[in-house]
């Protein structure tokens, strides 16, 4: 009975908030205030079960396991011979992280000076950790997870979940009697790495041979979470570091959007709910409130949550508005996702108590309550210019210069090099921004940024050119390289290799004979190709705001007409209930107008 009210719980919280239009509260914590209602403090309606202890347990596995997921790792990534600019991304992250610490390990000596809450240790771990979902979510809200503001921030947030829970794991490893075996924690990443070297491009097999029946990725994933969690428990570590770094691994191994879809309904469709419920319903407000030390504890704590972040406004407001470095403060004082798993370690070690733990629980839905609503109200966009993209080209000839030309205006910034002087001397007037070099070497095209390039387009007619520059391109991680070459050696694989790693080819050769069947059986195509004001175009949905809506529903679908949707390597023929997915390639006719509208819309990664 005890479980047929939770799920009843569980299944009417987000109908009822969705009812009266609840959004400034996160799911997470009307839960937990529902657990309260319902459970000891409340109606006392759930009783001990096994069964609610045991999915409780799997929940809080499942939610951090989901939490490792959630990081985007490439925002660590730099390309190589970057000059990381002072204010980037991730050195801000990482300074504001430290001021993090500095202020938490402050505020937990004045809590151990006035004789409220003496483990210094534990209050540092708690109030220097970051809701990395609930940030995630208000970022998504704000379409802010492409822009420098919202990488910074979600950066902070990766950071206040990853080194707290190295922390926890330390400190309840020292504390729990297995001081001399802390080494043995090396182990749970010995086994990470084995399951991700042995696992990797597994997704390419099980497209092969996976069934609605089998659901081999879902099987997989519990498979490497509940490994890496029975490693970690054997060697004395907490649960909850195997499931991060099962979640980490799980990342690494590319998984499809339907896999993590299918994994983030399984958690917050069944196990999380389940917890957050039952963190409610365990607590016992009128004993916590009935004594005098909590009732001073919980306000400062709230308050402790808040100042603890304060340092990011120092850091934020150098590059920042200063309303939006005060939101940041605000938005990283989100914390419950990795506080509740550690005051159960705590309460479990006997290094703290039930009263405290239960003080700290609800301080932190207080700032899940209010942090959200005061970042909403605080933040301001920034002032930044339309973000054109950069195309490089190298070589000039009489290919690249007309594309070039007749490229849309602002939407590219277009940059041109050559090593070839009477090229150069014959074309150079065309266009801005095209530079001689002195060869195109790898170290020449780093000095001159070639590659600091979202396209780039290689158009010599010698193909070892091509594709010299293609391999150092591959190096800097430039996210599209476009090779033309000429070669029709069928023994020549190099170019099969490049294509396997994501290079796109092209050729004149074969180009010319698609044109050509396409002025004989599509006349009309071609002329739409051809057209510069209302041409056939593509772009990518990055922005999950419109994934998961019919294709009816989408921002200017009456003025735009789409043609085909290219999904998963193939073409599907769109219809108005199709459901748009994430990473579907759109391919339209529309006028200019409404094609930079419409691309700046669904191309934002959020």
């Amino acid at each position: 009975m005890s479980l047929l009210i939770v799920l009843f719980a569980a299944l009417m919280i987000p109908l009822l908030m969705a009812r009266f239009n609840i959004t400034a509260v996160p799911t997470a914590i009307a839960e937990i205030v529902v657990g309260i209602i319902i459970g000891k403090t409340g109606l006392s309606l759930i009783g001990d079960s096994d069964s609610l202890t045991m999915l409780s347990g799997l929940g809080v596995i499942i939610l951090i396991f989901l939490s490792g997921m959630e990081i985007d790792f490439e925002l660590f990534k730099s390309k190589k011979g970057d000059q990381k600019a002072e204010g980037s991304p991730l050195k801000t992250a990482i300074l504001s992280f430290v001021m993090i610490v500095l202020f938490s390990g402050l505020l937990s000596w004045g809590l151990a000076v006035s004789g409220l809450f003496d483990n210094i240790v534990i209050a540092t771990i708690l109030f220097s950790t970051i809701a990395l979902g609930v940030v995630i979510a208000a970022l998504k809200e704000k379409e802010l997870l492409s822009k420098p503001y919202g990488q910074t921030l979600l950066l902070v947030a990766v950071l206040g979940e990853v080194i707290p829970l190295l922390a926890l794991s330390v400190y309840a490893a020292l504390n729990g009697g297995d001081a001399n075996q802390i080494w043995l924690i090396l182990i749970i990443f010995l086994v990470a790495i084995v399951l991700l070297m042995r696992f990797r491009g597994i997704y390419h097999f099980f497209e092969r041979i996976n069934k609605a029946t089998t659901q081999l990725d879902i099987r997989l994933a519990f498979f490497i979470v509940f490994t890496l969690v029975t490693v970690a428990e054997t060697v004395g570590a907490e649960n909850i570091l195997g499931a991060f770094l099962a979640g980490i691994v799980m990342k690494l191994l590319s998984p499809s959007e339907a896999t993590q879809e299918k994994l983030t309904s399984i958690g917050y469709g069944f196990f999380i709910p389940i917890f957050f419920i039952m963190t409610g319903a365990n607590l016992e407000l009128r004993s916590l409130l009935a004594d005098p030390n909590s009732m001073v504890l919980i306000p400062l704590l709230f308050v402790g949550f808040m100042l603890a972040k304060a340092g990011l406004f120092f850091v934020f407001r150098k590059q920042f508005q200063r309303a939006n470095a005060l939101a940041s403060v605000f938005l990283s004082a989100t914390t419950i996702t990795l506080v509740l798993p550690t005051l159960e370690v705590a309460v479990s070690l006997n290094q703290i108590t039930h009263q405290q733990a239960g003080a700290f629980t609800l301080a932190a839905v207080l700032s899940c309550i209010f942090s959200p609503i005061i970042f909403n109200k605080l933040y301001r966009p920034e002032i930044e210019e339309v973000q054109n993209t950069i195309l490089q080209i190298v070589g000039l000839n009489v290919l690249t210069i007309p594309v070039a030309q007749q490229l849309s205006k602002g939407w590219y910034d277009i940059r041109m090099v050559t090593d070839d002087e009477q090229n150069y001397q014959t074309f150079h007037n065309a266009l801005d921004h095209v530079s001689l070099l002195e060869d195109l070497s790898e170290d020449t095209l780093a000095k001159h940024q070639v590659f600091d390039a979202e396209v780039l387009v290689l158009a010599y007619r010698d193909p070892e050119i091509n594709y010299q520059v293609a391999k150092a391109a591959l190096k800097y991680n430039v996210p599209r390289i476009i090779v033309r070459f000429e070669s029709h050696d069928l023994e020549n694989t190099r170019y099969d290799k490049l294509k396997a790693q994501g290079v796109e080819l092209f050729n004149t050769f074969d180009v010319n004979i698609s044109l050509l069947r396409e002025m004989i059986d599509s006349p009309s195509t071609l002329k739409m190709l051809n057209d510069t004001e209302s041409g056939l175009y593509e772009v990518t949905v990055s922005n999950r705001r419109y994934t998961g809506i019919a294709l009816k529903h989408m921002p200017l679908i009456e003025e735009i007409t789409i043609s085909r949707i290219y999904r998963y390597g193939e073409f599907i023929a769109p219809r108005g209930d199709t459901i748009i997915e994430y990473g579907d390639h759109l391919i339209f006719t529309g006028n200019k107008q409404t094609v930079g509208a419409l691309r700046s819309k669904l191309s934002i990664r959020n």
